[in-house]
C-alpha cells in the first residue's frame, strides 16, 4: 500500500513538472500574442481618432470602420471582401439569376481590375469586352489603387446610363475605350441548340437555374432530334462562364457522372473539409461529351470540366481555364451586410488543386482573333468543277435515289460545319471530335 501511495505522488509529482515546463511557456506564449494583439487593436484605436478629429474634412465614423474592415480582408486575397447590406442584396439577387450592371465577372490582379470573363448577352459582351482584359478606367477616371468593391461600384449606375471603360488588351498597342450603356441584366442559366445531330449546350453561369434549365433543354433538344438514339453526343460549353454556386456545378457535373468523386474541399482544419460523390443517373445516357473551355472559365465551371475530365467522362478542348481553386463562404453580418471569406480550396476527383494553375484541355484548340472587315471587294472563291458538271457524263448506276438523296444530304451536313468553322472554330472542332467517335460506332 505505501509502495502504491508513493508511486501515485510520484505520478503527481512528474505531471505537475511536466505541466509547468510544457504548459508554462504555451501560456506565457499565448499571453504575448494576445497583448501584441491588444496593443495593435490600441494602435487601431488611436489612428481612428486622429482621423476622425483631424483629418481636413469630416469623415463618416462608420466609413472608416467599413473602410478598415474591407481592407483587411482584401488584403487576405483577391475574393475575399465586406459585403455592405446593399452590396449583400446585390449578390443575393444576382445569384437567383437577374442583376443590374454590364454584365462582367472581375477579379483584382496586381491592383488592376482585371475581367474573368464578359457574360453571354450582355451589354459588355455585345460591346466587344474579352476575358483577359484590365480595365484601367472608368469615366475617365483611374481605379488603380481601389479595393475591388470600389472599382465595381464605380462601373455601376442607373439602367440606361452610358459608361466609358478604358481597356487595356494583349496584342494591342495602346489603351482604348469602350462605351456601354448600363441595363438590366436577365441571366439565362443554359442555352441548347441542335447542330446537326449533336446537342449543344452552352452554361453560361452557375446560379440557382442552372441545373433545371440543363436538364429541360437537354430533354427538349434530344426529342427535337427523334430521342436519344439519333444523338451522337453532347458539346458542353463552359467558355467565358466565371462560375456561381459550389452546389450547382456539383449537380451539373453529378448530371454527366454514374459514380464516384466530384469535387473535395480543404479548409484549415481536417475537419472542415468536404467531399462531394455522383449519384447513379446520367441526363446523356452515356453519349460521348465534349467540354469547351477557356480563359474565362472559372471556378464552377473548373470543378465541372476537372470532374468530367478526371472520370474520363469528357473530352476537354479548348485553352487552359482560369485557375480560380478556392471556395468562398458568405457570412451574415448583424448590420445586414456579409462578409466573404475564402474557406477552403477544392479539388478535383484525382486529388489536384487548380488553384493558380487551372484545368488544361487534352486538345488545345485556339479561337482564332476574327480579321476586321476589309473595304475590298471579295471575288468569292473559285469556281470548281467536278465530274458531274461535264457534258455527258456517265452516271452513277450503282446507287439508288433515296442512297444519292443521303449523300447529298451528308453533304450539306458537311458544308454546314464547314460555315460554323468560319463562325465559332472551337464548337466546330468539339462538333468534329463528336462525328468521328460516332463514325468508329457500330453500325445501326
Amino acid at each position: 500500500m505505501r509502495k502504491f501511495v508513493m508511486a501515485a505522488l510520484g505520478g503527481t509529482l512528474a505531471g505537475a513538472i511536466a505541466t509547468t515546463q510544457i504548459a508554462g511557456p504555451l501560456l506565457a506564449q499565448e499571453a504575448t500574442r494576445n497583448s501584441s494583439v491588444y496593443e495593435q487593436l490600441d494602435l487601431f484605436g488611436d489612428i481612428f481618432e486622429r482621423i476622425r478629429s483631424q483629418y481636413v474634412e469630416e469623415v463618416e465614423p462608420s466609413e472608416l470602420i467599413e473602410a478598415a474592415i474591407d481592407g483587411m480582408l482584401t488584403s487576405l486575397d483577391p475574393h475575399s471582401s465586406y459585403l455592405s447590406p446593399a452590396d449583400a442584396d446585390a449578390m443575393r439577387v444576382q445569384t437567383s439569376g437577374e442583376f443590374g450592371g454590364l454584365g462582367i465577372e472581375v477579379t483584382q490582379e496586381e491592383g488592376f481590375v482585371k475581367v474573368v470573363s464578359p457574360i453571354d448577352g450582355t451589354p459588355a459582351a455585345e460591346a466587344g469586352i474579352e476575358a483577359g482584359d484590365f480595365i484601367t478606367h472608368v469615366d475617365g477616371e483611374s481605379v488603380l489603387g481601389l479595393t475591388l468593391d470600389a472599382a465595381v461600384e464605380k462601373m455601376r449606375g442607373p439602367v440606361g446610363s452610358e459608361i466609358v471603360i478604358t481597356v487595356v488588351r494583349e496584342g494591342e498597342t495602346e489603351p482604348f475605350d469602350v462605351s456601354i450603356i448600363r441595363d438590366t441584366i436577365e441571366l439565362q442559366a443554359v442555352r441548347a441548340r441542335v447542330q446537326g445531330e449533336t446537342v449543344v449546350l452552352r452554361v453560361t453561369t452557375f446560379n440557382e437555374k442552372t441545373f433545371p434549365n440543363l436538364e429541360a433543354k437537354l430533354a427538349e433538344e434530344v426529342e427535337k432530334l427523334g430521342g436519344m438514339d439519333s444523338v451522337n453526343g453532347f458539346v458542353v460549353d463552359l467558355r467565358n462562364n466565371p462560375g456561381g454556386l459550389l452546389t450547382q456545378a456539383i449537380k451539373v457535373s453529378d448530371a454527366f457522372l454514374e459514380e464516384g468523386e466530384i469535387v473535395s474541399t480543404r479548409g484549415r482544419e481536417a475537419a472542415d473539409g468536404d467531399r462531394f460523390n455522383a449519384t447513379p443517373g446520367d441526363l446523356a445516357q452515356g453519349k460521348p461529351i465534349v467540354v469547351l473551355i477557356n480563359g474565362g472559365s472559372a471556378s464552377a465551371s473548373e470543378i465541372v470540366a476537372g470532374a468530367l475530365k478526371d472520370h474520363r467522362r469528357a473530352i476537354i478542348v479548348g485553352t487552359k481555364s482560369f485557375g480560380k481553386g478556392s471556395v468562398q463562404t458568405v457570412m451574415p453580418l448583424q448590420n445586414g451586410g456579409g462578409m466573404r471569406l475564402t474557406t477552403a480550396r477544392y479539388y478535383t476527383p484525382s486529388g489536384r488543386s487548380i488553384q493558380s494553375l487551372g484545368v488544361s484541355p487534352d486538345i488545345v484548340v485556339q479561337q482564332p482573333r476574327r480579321e476586321p472587315d476589309t473595304t475590298e471587294e471579295d471575288d468569292g472563291p473559285a469556281l470548281l468543277r467536278s465530274e458531274a458538271d461535264l457534258r455527258g457524263a456517265i452516271s452513277n448506276d450503282s446507287l439508288t435515289e433515296d442512297e444519292i438523296k443521303q449523300i447529298k444530304e451528308d453533304r450539306a451536313k458537311a458544308e454546314a460545319a464547314a460555315e460554323l468553322r468560319e463562325e465559332d472554330y472551337q464548337l466546330a472542332y468539339a462538333i468534329d471530335i463528336l462525328k468521328g467517335l460516332s463514325a468508329l460506332g457500330p453500325k445501326n
